[in-house]
């Protein structure tokens, strides 16, 4: 009798066992409802701390010379707070999936362990989708910053120049900005050093006299006004011809050197030895210039390349903090759901 009472509480406590484990087994090992939560709480406080990151930031700069933190303060300034950022948000949403995780009965110890590091992970990655979504813009500029900055300088020396030839051309009669100053010199009288005829006193003339000087006057007039309607002109025609040498980066060919210069030489007391070696000197300061402008434009694309690869790393690093600090927080938040 004692042994068959023995039997069924046996059977008993073997059936209760395997109810206990069918039933942690069909319970679904991800709590959906705390990841959403946690992700929400993970997202929200992320976005206000980059609006208070924001808001200090215009508040410690300043577009004046010598105001406000310097260039390099405030990058690393940015870099902390958005590690900081990125580790309590994480954290907190982290914490809330593992606290508001549901119990999970029969489970091993290491296998609750490992379901809350997932959840949190889980938290952390869908607060990340999510902010990221809002944020593209923002992220995608700073993305590719480096790659248009890279793409800004590919064309060089050429570019420059073909964007004043096209000026010129699109235009008709208005000289591109960069071309234009130095086109402007090649036409510039010598300075006249002569002194002026003395003036009569008397106001008396012959009549007859006046008529010659009139005819002079006209005849002058008429050639600066032919002058000045051919000057635009010539201006345009020299640009173009600039342009197209510095577009294949070679020095002027001789024609069109003595080409110039006879324009030159028509509308200056220039010879046309002075005016050839006026137009090499200011072909030659116009390649001096647009080398400088390319060297400052390579400058600048390179500054800008490596502030979007720095960002970038950072960022993966802030990334990383995000995903362990929400792992470890939501093992610590499930480890109190358990007590």
């Amino acid at each position: 009798m004692g042994m068959q009472t023995t039997l069924e509480e046996t059977s008993v406590g073997v059936y209760r066992s395997d109810a206990a484990n069918l039933g942690a087994v069909s319970a679904s090992a991800v709590s959906w409802g705390a990841i959403f939560a946690g992700a929400a709480a993970a997202a929200g406080l992320s976005l206000i701390l980059l609006i208070l990151g924001a808001g200090l930031g215009f508040a410690t700069t300043s577009p004046w010379s010598g105001e406000g933190i310097s260039a390099t303060t405030f990058g690393v300034s940015t870099i902390i707070w958005v590690i900081f950022m990125a580790f309590a948000a994480s954290a907190i949403g982290g914490y809330i999936a593992g606290r508001l995780r549901t119990k999970w009965v029969g489970v091993h110890t290491h296998e609750v362990f490992f379901r809350d590091t997932a959840h949190g992970f889980i938290a952390w990655a869908v607060a990340t989708l999510a902010t990221a979504a809002f944020l593209s813009s923002v992220t995608g500029a700073i993305l590719a910053g480096g790659v248009k900055a890279g793409a800004s300088v590919a064309s060089g020396l050429a570019t420059t120049a073909g964007v004043a030839a096209g000026q010129a051309e699109a235009n008709g009669n208005e000289v591109s900005d960069r071309l234009g100053y130095f086109v402007d010199s090649l036409f510039r009288a010598q300075p006249n050093n002569e002194e002026p005829a003395p003036t009569t006193l008397n106001p008396v003339e012959d009549p007859n006299a006046a008529e010659p000087a009139a005819a002079a006057a006209t005849d002058t007039s008429a050639r600066r006004a032919a002058a000045t309607d051919n000057a635009v002109e010539n201006s345009a025609e020299v640009v173009r011809i600039f342009a197209q040498a510095l577009r294949n980066d070679s020095a002027l060919s001789q024609e069109d050197v003595t080409y110039v210069a006879q324009l030159i030489s028509q509308r200056t007391e220039l010879t046309q030895a002075e005016a050839e070696q006026r137009v090499n000197e200011v072909y030659n300061r116009v390649q001096t210039t647009l080398r400088e402008a390319e060297t400052t434009a390579k400058e600048a694309a390179d500054k800008a390349r490596a502030a979007s690869a720095y960002a970038s790393l950072w960022f993966f690093v802030s990334l990383l903090i995000g995903a362990f600090s929400a792992s470890v927080a939501a093992t610590i938040g499930g480890r109190q759901r358990d007590l």
